[in-house]
């Protein structure tokens, strides 16, 4: 199924976030009525991409009932009460079991991680769980337990991932909300693929629980219609939460404020290979990306071609990526092994060849990595890159077939780089394919400014409106 042209008939599915609550302040709409539309847009598209694992439609009714009654009051719990939004099912919830697309999870009760408790407390409305390569190990979405996730845009192609139900969920209007997690650019790839925003923000700004095996490289991030749904996500999002000890202090100021500031003044540089050897754009995104940097001239910034100066770190992001796959399964008997995704169980097993002094050489780079962008921002404001070099490629491979490598980070050299220097970085439509495939633009800052990665992230949204998957 390729999706050419829109003939949509707009619905309450199809509602932002912020648009939802103005027609819950004013009584045109009531969460009960968003959310069966959610629920049936679900029944309807899901099918072809398969981005639910799981789909609760009476806990969903009983939630936006209750928020139905509480605007009827005049009294709305927190910032997003009565907005349907999907939990990847890598993240605890209560009264769901998380099994992380394994065979081998064992379903317990568990309280609310953090993101799903910030969310449960400020009225959002769960609709079900989205769909995750098992232990959220690479960035495509099939596993063994749920099979392949596909792109809305295309179902012959990939989601991405890891977060790639939560994405194609987002673009189907089977949920404006989705809360995805970011490795080695699990929120940023699928955006990229299915044509949504994202943020993973700077590490710590969202807590997170339990620890995740792969440590700091991993982050938590919204995964939304519009940039204006990522700051108003990421401000419920940020607040504390004491499970998580490397969590930073909360914000001081909403992330909305200042949003439509613009770029006026901003300096900008713009890499399309970050300066690694061997690495190939697709032409379609180079020029994509290249015009989408001279909007940011013609919006008042200052932009300049510059890479960052660092050598692709993609051994080191192995010896620290590889590791936590290994340590995430060190329970698992050798019969449940063999239940593991072919590839999860290969990385495990080179994860468990490493030396202690291989990953403190590992962790060393990525200190390095962390001194030389911090003296590149005293330079430039933010960097811009493709989000990925390659359009969405055939579903249900680590790596598009004929290619010459065989993992994942081979073809995301944007984004894991930025996992391992902990910085905030945005992905954005800028455009499509010939093929009408959704192309990303990704915008880094330096640690802490996630508030101007989102503001530059509006400015141009604001000048170049993005479409939703037509249907």
């Amino acid at each position: 199924m390729t999706h050419t042209q829109d003939t949509t008939t707009r619905t309450a599915a199809d509602l932002t976030a912020t648009e939802l609550l103005a027609a819950y302040r004013t009584g045109e709409l009531s969460p009960v009525e968003a959310t069966d539309a959610v629920l049936d847009r679900i029944a309807e598209a899901d099918g072809a991409v398969n981005a639910y694992c799981l789909v609760d439609p009476d806990h969903a009714r009983e939630q936006a009932r209750a928020s139905e009654q509480r605007w009827q009051r005049g009294q709305p719990r927190g910032k997003l009460d009565g907005v349907p939004t999907s939990i990847k099912d890598i993240f605890l919830t209560e009264h769901w079991p998380t099994l992380r697309g394994s065979r081998t999870t064992t379903p317990t009760a568990t309280p609310d991680a953090p993101t799903t408790a910030r969310l449960r407390e400020h009225g959002a409305v769960f609709v079900g769980k989205t769909t995750t390569p098992e232990l959220a190990w690479k960035g495509v979405t099939d596993s063994p337990l749920h099979g392949t996730t596909r792109n809305p845009w295309d179902t012959t192609r990939t989601a991405g991932g890891s977060s790639g139900g939560a994405a194609a969920a987002v673009a189907l209007g089977m949920a404006p909300l989705a809360i995805g997690t970011d490795g080695g650019g699990s929120v940023r790839i699928p955006a990229s693929f299915c044509g949504i925003c994202t943020l993973k923000p700077t590490y710590g700004r969202i807590p997170h629980y339990p620890a995740s095996p792969f440590g700091t490289l991993a982050h938590a991030g919204p995964m939304t219609t519009t940039v204006t749904e990522t700051a108003l996500m990421l401000d419920v999002l940020a607040e504390p939460d004491a499970r998580d000890w490397s969590a930073l202090e909360p914000p001081h100021a909403s992330y909305l404020d200042g949003l439509d500031d613009g770029v006026r003044g901003l300096r900008i540089a713009l890499s399309l290979d970050l300066g690694f050897d061997g690495v190939e754009v697709d032409p379609e995104i180079t020029r994509a990306v290249t015009t989408a940097a001279e909007h940011f001239t013609a919006l008042g910034a200052t932009v300049e071609r510059a890479d960052p100066g660092f050598a692709d770190p993609a051994e080191d992001f192995h010896v620290l990526w590889f590791s936590g796959a290994a340590k995430s399964v060190q329970h698992l008997t050798a019969d449940q092994r063999t239940q593991l995704d072919p590839g999860l169980r290969e990385i495990t097993e080179q994860g468990l060849t490493y030396s202690a002094q291989d990953y403190l050489e590992a962790t060393n780079t990525r200190m390095l990595l962390g001194q030389r962008m911090g003296a590149f921002h005293q330079n430039y404001d933010l960097l811009l890159t493709p989000t990925v070099p390659i359009p969405p490629f055939e579903a249900g491979h680590e790596v598009p077939p004929g290619w010459n490598r065989p993992r994942w980070t081979s073809w995301t050299p944007f984004t894991y780089p930025f996992n391992m220097t902990q910085q905030p970085a945005a992905s954005i439509p800028c455009g499509r394919t010939g093929g009408g495939l959704p192309i990303g633009l990704q915008i880094v800052g330096p640690r802490h400014a996630d508030a101007l990665v989102l503001r530059a992230a509006r400015a141009y949204e604001q000048a170049h409106p993005w479409s939703r998957v037509p249907r």
